[in-house]
């Protein structure tokens, strides 16, 4: 089927992005030669709906030259990159993506994918899996199951599965040391403020930020604010969360506190409606909102819109809305995920143990995933060590061993 992009003549510009982050991606790189050696690809269609950019773009190209037939989709509207897309199409997969299309136009393109009767799927968010449980069902005549790489999706996946109503394996990959450990917490960290930094073009020290949920994602934007000298303030449902970040050193408070006070906002909860009508009614004048979760409904840009006197696009990737008492409130990249949307996304050194895990998850399930029961899996802890033991090689870092006799110590009764 033929691949839908925006135009295969920015093409080059996606192949230097491709071939840079590849430079830095050695955890990724050192499957190659076992998956081309085990052929287990070969013959096999696995559909990838992440956010399409050079690190995706690259995990596609891995699985293809282990033999998949890969077909490539986003997971946003906003954060595929054109020139990636094209790239890929010009190396022989199949895309169906292009940057800021309609939500029609996103639903279309992951049905084209489906279309092409996947035996593996590797989603972002679980729109393909919700698909899969809907209206393509018929898709999963050759699916063995697939993996899910954010916290959002695995939510997701827990409630399907606590219903018995999950219909194959997956792997929660983001639940895997080697991804959330570094993915969420120093990928996501930097991420957001690379985004934020390059949109507003605006100073972060001195200034309130304040961080919606505590979690891995929301650890690393708050380390991150503190280190470019901000004064951190999260707001917390999770009583344990909360006193953690109390003892991490930050201010711990309700939202509509937070509101008064704050010059950043940015949310990281993977719930809805987290900043809405009650909280922009008492903002300060030029407060900024963005958000960081996997969809675009943690700050309520519906309710934004209806109280404000007017809205219009001020920068790129910048709306301001003018209220009828003359304060001005701005949201970037329109509320979806700010990292990617008016950024690049993860560095490229995060993203290769993230997906090194994707392609070992892909791996394993072609392996096992016939004989798997249909529920939320975890991959087996080795896996993870291994990975950080080749990352941490490239990096020019060693680590001691155990002797026989340490062994032994450990593990047997004494």
């Amino acid at each position: 089927m033929k691949s839908l992009i925006k135009d295969i003549a920015l093409a080059p510009e996606g192949h230097k992005k491709i071939e840079w982050v590849s430079n830095f991606m050695p955890a990724l790189n050192s499957l190659v030669d076992d998956f081309k050696a085990s052929k287990i690809f070969e013959g096999k269609t696995v559909v990838v709906s992440v956010h399409l950019e050079a690190k995706t773009a690259y995990l596609a190209t891995v699985l293809k030259k282990a033999g998949a037939d890969v077909i490539v989709t986003g997971s946003n509207p906003l954060s595929t990159q054109d020139d990636v897309a094209a790239a890929l199409v010009d190396m022989g997969l199949t895309v169906y993506a292009w940057h800021n299309c309609t939500d029609e136009e996103y639903t279309m393109f992951l049905n084209k994918a489906l279309d092409h009767k996947p035996h593996i799927i590797i989603d972002d968010g679980g729109d393909l899996v919700h698909l899969l449980h809907t209206t393509r069902q018929d898709a999963r005549e050759r699916l063995i199951g697939g993996s899910e790489e954010t916290t959002t999706g695995v939510h997701r996946l827990h409630a399907l599965a606590n219903e018995k109503k999950l219909a194959f394996p997956m792997i929660a990959v983001n639940d895997s040391y080697c991804k959330y450990l570094f993915d969420n917490r120093y990928g996501t960290g930097q991420s957001v403020w690379d985004g934020i930094m390059r949109t507003t073009n605006l100073t972060v020290t001195g200034k309130n930020v304040v961080v919606a949920g505590y979690g891995w994602c929301g650890k690393g934007v708050a380390m991150r604010a503190k280190g470019l000298g901000a004064h951190v303030y999260v707001t917390e449902v999770d009583p344990i969360k909360a006193i953690e970040a109390v003892f991490d050193g930050f201010k711990v408070l309700p939202m509509i506190e937070a509101a008064r006070i704050g010059d950043i906002f940015i949310t990281v909860t993977g719930c809805k409606d987290v900043i809405r009508r009650q909280h922009f009614d008492v903002m300060k004048d030029k407060a900024i909102m963005c958000n960081a979760g996997h969809f675009d409904c943690e700050v309520n840009t519906k309710e934004l819109a209806e109280v404000a006197k007017s809205h219009k696009n001020v920068r790129k990737n910048i709306e301001g809305y003018s209220m009828a008492d003359g304060r001005t409130l701005y949201v970037l990249a329109e509320g979806r995920l700010v990292n990617l949307a008016a950024g690049d996304g993860h560095p490229a050194e995060i993203m290769d143990l993230s997906f090194a895990m994707q392609a070992l998850a892909a791996e394993y399930l072609l392996k096992h995933g016939t004989t798997m029961e249909h529920d939320v899996h975890v991959l087996p802890h080795e896996l993870d060590t291994r990975m950080a033991a080749i990352k941490l090689a490239s990096m020019g870092y060693e680590v001691d061993h155990l002797t026989q006799e340490q062994i032994d110590y450990l593990t047997k009764v004494n």
